[in-house]
Parts: structure tokens; sequence; C-alpha cells
């Protein structure tokens, strides 16, 4: 089983699903949905539509040089059936898949990191204008910034302990299982 690529957005097309399109000099354009045939027909640019790949790579959004990517390549040489070899690599494409998914979440943590500073910025800057809301005309307004900044300061960390602990369980029961007071699709009185 064989799971091919979109030519437009570079996602992956499972056995039975998605278009192929022939050009009359016999190139094969294979497409995910119908939404990528439309844009492809109305020969729209893949980098410039915002929910492709092309476009996150090219805007810097993901990763584009890895050496993991070398495993992806497509090799269309047959090879003798090896039962040692088919089982190593198997072991190889799950090893790899790890590896990858670690290094785009440390791409993704030190990409959200230059933003940081600047949101940091643009909170003090919203306080600043609308520092006569948070605390009265004749309070210290140096006091009344500095409170402000830690008030939200804290509650961005409960938000962000938050949402890691919902990661957590979700991780802990998988993914989209929301159903905790349950039990055999009943509510527990």
């Amino acid at each position: 089983m064989r799971i091919g690529v979109c030519y437009f957005c570079s996602s992956p097309i499972y056995p039975g699903h998605g278009i192929t399109f022939v050009r009359n000099d016999s190139k094969v354009f294979s497409f995910c949905r119908s939404k990528c045939h439309r844009n492809f027909i109305k020969k729209r640019n893949p980098r410039k539509m915002k929910w492709t790949k092309a476009f996150r790579r090219n805007a810097g959004k993901e990763m584009t040089v890895d050496s993991t990517f070398e495993f992806e390549k497509r090799r269309n040489r047959p090879v003798k059936y090896n039962r040692e070899l088919m089982a190593t690599t198997l072991r190889a494409m799950k090893r790899v898949v790890e590896i990858q998914e670690k290094r785009k979440e440390m791409f993704f943590k030190m990409r959200m990191r230059a933003h940081k500073a600047t949101q940091r910025e643009v909170i003090k800057a919203e306080i600043k204008r609308g520092i006569e809301l948070l605390a009265p005309p004749a309070a210290d307004k140096e006091k009344a910034i500095a409170l402000a900044t830690s008030k939200m300061a804290a509650r961005q960390r409960i938000l962000s302990e938050t949402r890691a602990g919902v990661e957590a369980m979700e991780q802990r029961h998988g993914k989209g299982t929301r159903d905790y007071g349950k039990v055999d699709g009943k509510m527990q009185n």
C-alpha cells in the first residue's frame, strides 16, 4: 500500500481516495480532494495559498531542511523480500517519525520564543493606554502597571498549565476522548 502526496497541498493521499489528473503531455497530478483539484485547474500558486504546506514552508512556519526528510524520498528500485530487512525498516520508520515530531516541536518552540518579547511589549502598551480603567487616576501609575502585568502573566501561566494538563490527559487516555464522567456511554450520578 503506497500513500501518495497531493500535488497542490502536499497532504497524504490514501489508496482509493483523491483525484488523478493526467495532462495531454502524460504528466500525472494527484490531488487529495476537489478543493486542490479546483485550485490547480484555476492555475493558482500553492505557495500563495495559506493553507498549503508549500506556503508554510516558504513563510518559515515549518521546517524546510532536516536530515529526516531524506527518508521520505520515493525509491522505485525493487528489493528482494527479506523478513529481517522489513522488520528493521519498520522499526527505523517508527524511530524516524519520532525524531521528526520532536524536531518539529523544537522548531515551533524556537519560532514562538521570538514572539514572546513582542507580545509582552504589546501587553504593556495596552495597559499603559487603559491604565485609568485599572486604577484611579490619583494612584501611582508605576505600581498599577506592575500589578496589571503580573496579573496578566499569572493568567497566561495558568492558561498554559491548564492546556498542558489537558494535553497530558489526552495522551494518557487517547486523543479525542472527552468522556471523563461517562461509563458505557452514560453519565454517572
